[in-house]
């Protein structure tokens, strides 16, 4: 967890009388709902509750925030539910909803560009997020529109740990993938498996178990903190790594419009201070869990952990290049956004430089810092969403 250095043995030790005015200030301070569909105690609860020890923090305790764990609003409901301000902030995953975030779904979708990049496995979803977010802040008003239209304001994004094949045999070549059955959970990964010979089945996250076990599909792509998050680790045999690649980042950290414009600038500042360090925590917790989990596996008997052919891993960089083409054009006739393939090349080299930016980092806080200084800290609180 991020962790806040806050100053309450300095204020026991303070006069009554300046005591009772700071408590005073204590219980004005405004209290801002935030929403995810993410179950207590998972990364993504955590998260927001770092967020809130964030939130406290850089406000100087003048704005507070509750977090409803998959409670006020589930992932189907939050961008309704904070567009109509039943909470103030939320988690909004936007590839749920293609229609209404084409442009931000875009940029999300081509992560698997990550295999073109070498960036390690264990900062890939670091660099994504860091990326997402300079990208919507500063260069895409069709991404920030698209929140907007919803009467939202994006405020941050996140990235998981690689995508890669966790299935009930082995699957480490491409004659091994021909013809088999893959759970995909993005249109990316569908296209790849169509490509290389697989057949892409779609099946819900939580009905993946079931799937694996009973043989309905042979492979799911997936990250790895899916081994304990879907008890996945149960099921699978075999870990196939460096294929497909890329990872989640559909992600939207988004606060409702009127309750933005409500505040100060200084509070605003505050917000996205503390949105920094919950897309820290977030891209953090997945790239950590990924780490124990693979160790975990590594360490059990029945499971084997296998490197993808060269020949898997070159068919996979030729099918991602060739896809962006294709990509581009979809989007254009699919959603209107006719400037898809400019959009890609203006993302590809900030990729690229959060590859280079997020190596090295050693702890969610040095992250946090990281994503404050070189995107969040930069946007312009008095123009941003207003």
């Amino acid at each position: 967890m991020h962790s806040l250095k806050r100053t309450r043995v300095t204020r026991i030790a303070l006069p009554l009388a300046v005591t009772g005015t700071l408590l005073a200030g204590a219980a004005d301070a405004r209290t801002l709902s935030y929403a995810t569909g993410y179950a207590p105690q998972s990364i993504g609860a955590e998260a927001g509750n770092a967020f809130a020890d964030a939130m406290a923090d850089y406000s100087d305790d003048a704005l507070s925030v509750k977090v409803y764990p998959q409670s006020l609003l589930s992932f189907s409901e939050t961008p309704s539910g904070v567009r109509d301000g039943m909470a103030d902030i939320g988690l909004v995953l936007t590839p749920y909803f293609p229609a209404e975030f084409p442009s931000t779904n875009l940029a999300a979708e081509v992560s698997m560009l990550l295999e073109l990049t070498d960036a390690p496995a264990d900062t890939a979803g670091l660099a994504y997020a860091g990326a997402m977010s300079e990208y919507l802040f500063n260069h895409c008003p069709e991404c920030t529109g698209e929140f907007e239209a919803q009467n939202q304001v994006f405020i941050g994004g996140g990235g998981t740990s690689p995508y890669m094949m966790l299935c009930n045999t082995p699957v480490r070549n491409l004659e091994e993938l021909e013809g088999k059955r893959v759970r995909i959970g993005g249109a990316q990964w569908s296209r790849w498996a169509e490509d290389l010979g697989a057949s892409p089945v779609s099946v819900p996250q939580h009905e993946t178990y079931e799937a694996l076990s009973q043989g309905v599909v042979d492979c799911t792509i997936h990250s790895a903190p899916e081994l304990t998050i879907v008890k996945l680790m149960e099921v699978v045999s075999d870990i196939t790594t460096g294929a497909p690649g890329g990872v989640f980042a559909g992600v939207g950290n988004t606060v409702n419009q009127d309750a933005w414009a409500s505040l100060s600038e200084d509070e605003r500042n505050a917000v996205l201070h503390a949105s920094a360090v919950l897309s820290a925590e977030l891209s953090w917790g997945y790239a950590e869990a990924a780490r124990d989990n693979m160790q975990t596996a590594e360490e059990l008997d029945r499971v084997t952990i296998h490197d993808a052919s060269d020949a898997l891993k070159e068919r996979t960089r030729a099918f991602i290049r060739q896809d962006l083409d294709n990509m581009a054009a979809t989007y254009a006739e699919k959603y209107d956004v006719n400037n898809a393939g400019d959009m890609i090349e203006t993302f590809r080299p900030i990729l690229e430089k959060w590859v280079s930016l997020v190596d090295g980092v050693d702890s969610s806080d040095a992250l946090a810092e990281l994503y404050w200084q070189e995107v969040f800290s930069k946007v312009d609180v008095g123009r941003h969403g207003l």
